[in-house]
């Protein structure tokens, strides 16, 4: 059945429920023009940028966020190697990968397009065909950082703290250290200024205080970027007091809380930048949307298998800005997804089950819901209707919940079944997600009926490389606007057609 949304952008109520009575009818809930329907799951929606950009109203001039991007300093900052003294603290912390990970550039317009579909209610993008997020398995595989491990609680850090820890475990002076905390006007160091001591103590043979610096500023320039685009909390210092023992951390949990937090922040109307890790996020596009967006290829996937698989890729210079990526984006279909793109990386990074694990992930003050069971298609499972999000405001026992995962495993793959085709869902996901939420952002024509139905889907192909030709094929056939009927293009829909019989 196809469900129509009416000129103001709604499903009306009586396509919802054909048994539904007028009583009924009149106590559903009124939704947004251009949005969800129901609103009981994208409960701000209201400050949402999406609900802006239906009516074509923008955050700014400029459409695309500033974004926090590190790359081409890295370069400068990372040695090709390190002193065998600091190369083992490095390799034992967990965190030696993130020295080679970092896009040198970020194509602002193509996150910037993904972030408008991200809701922090659920922890996920909508897209026109459900939803889909960046997992734990996705960062052990894209930047081989550890996910198992404790969080971290820390304690406040004013900035006389900042000067203290900064003489203790930097070897600066006290003067010195007052003075540079000072100029950052609040509890932070400056990445060049990380830099500089790193560099200083090097060269002294001053080797923990040498790490320390190196580690604070690598960290302050990947999975803890914020949006002052300089600096890095001190209390993240903290963390590499002990050089021994940071490695007992779950890095990739704080670099996904991280992310997560900032992308919430960006999908807001009124945000203008985004913080966090961007090469985790546009290394994750580049790695299921094939057909989206402009990357280089630094090596093939059989090439160098043992890397972690963001090193894969190199920046080109997109041509797409945010217009024209949105109404693609609105037209992307389960063909357009490499659903498991790692299954050829798994002799470096094993499937680990703890990425099933459904509950808040926790770094310092920062609580996210975890939610695989809304994303069940990159793990190989059928979409079901997902339980309402989890209330991480409610959240008393994260680290007990984190510790005794297996059960929250159960929970989320115990109603579902493993996909017969990678893009399966059970009957009746589409009609209730296009009740809750909103999957495309831009209406076909801005002067015409606002409509949006519901979208059947053909199964597609169930090997990633026929799929992938699926997609090329179906990707070309649109955008000459082809008919089936047309002879001229037979050959390529019947192409089509025996692609996504395998």
């Amino acid at each position: 059945m196809v469900r129509i949304r009416g000129a103001d952008g709604r499903i009306p109520v009586r396509t919802l429920d054909r048994g539904a009575s007028s009583s009924a009818a009149a106590a559903e809930p009124t939704g947004y023009l251009g949005g969800s329907y129901d609103t009981s799951l994208l409960v701000k929606y209201e400050h949402h940028v999406a609900r802006h950009i239906w009516f074509g109203e923008e955050r700014g001039p400029k459409k695309e966020l500033k974004v926090a991007g590190h790359g081409l300093k890295l370069t400068s900052r990372v040695p090709l190697a390190l002193p065998p003294q600091m190369e083992s603290w490095v390799s034992r912390s967990g965190l030696a990968s993130l020295q080679r990970t970092s896009l040198n550039k970020i194509d602002t317009n193509l996150v910037s397009a993904f972030v408008e579909r991200w809701h922090l209610e659920t922890s996920s993008f909508h897209m026109p065909f459900g939803e889909m997020s960046i997992t734990l398995d996705d960062v052990a595989c894209l930047l081989h950082l550890p996910i198992r491990g404790i969080f971290w609680s820390p304690q406040d850090v004013t900035e006389e703290l900042a000067v203290e820890l900064a003489v203790d475990y930097l070897r600066v002076s006290q003067g010195q250290a007052q003075s540079h905390v000072r100029s950052c006007r609040g509890s932070y160091y400056k990445l060049e200024w990380l830099y500089d001591l790193f560099v200083h103590h090097r060269a002294a043979s001053s080797w923990a205080y040498a790490t320390r610096a190196y580690l604070l500023m690598l960290v302050g320039s990947t999975i803890f970027a914020d949006k002052t685009f300089t600096l890095v909390e001190a209390r993240y210092l903290l963390l590499f007091r002990d050089l021994d023992g940071c490695s007992r951390y779950s890095w990739g949990a704080a670099a996904l809380v991280t992310l997560y937090r900032y992308l919430g922040d960006a999908s807001m109307y009124s945000c203008k930048q985004l913080g966090g890790y961007p090469t985790l996020l546009q290394c994750w596009i580049h790695k299921y949307f094939p057909t989206v967006g402009k990357r280089g290829e630094n090596w093939k996937p059989a090439e160098n298998c043992g890397l972690p698989r963001a090193m894969r890729w190199s920046y080109r210079q997109g041509v797409l800005k945010v217009d024209d990526l949105r109404p693609i984006l609105n037209e992307l279909t389960p063909t357009d997804v490499i659903w498991r793109p790692f299954e050829d990386h798994r002799a470096w990074r094993v499937f680990d089950e703890i990425c099933l694990y459904r509950g808040c992930l926790k770094w310092g003050e920062t609580v996210v819901p975890y939610l695989p069971g809304r994303c069940l298609r990159q793990f190989g499972y059928r979409q079901y209707v997902p339980s309402p999000p989890l209330d991480c405001m409610m959240a008393t026992d994260i680290d007990v919940d984190w510790i005794g995962y297996h059960q929250s495993i159960i929970d989320v793959i115990g109603s579902s079944t493993v996909a017969t085709t990678l893009s399966e869902v059970e009957d009746g996901y589409l009609e209730w997600y296009y009740r809750v939420s909103h999957p495309r952002l831009v209406p076909p024509h801005r002067d015409a009926p606002r409509e949006v139905p519901v979208p059947v889907y053909d199964a597609g192909p169930s090997d990633p490389d026929w799929a992938r030709v699926s997609t090329l094929i179906h990707r070309y056939l649109r955008q000459v606007n082809a008919e089936d009927e047309d002879p001229q293009f037979s050959d390529l829909f019947e192409a089509l057609h025996i692609s996504r019989s395998h």
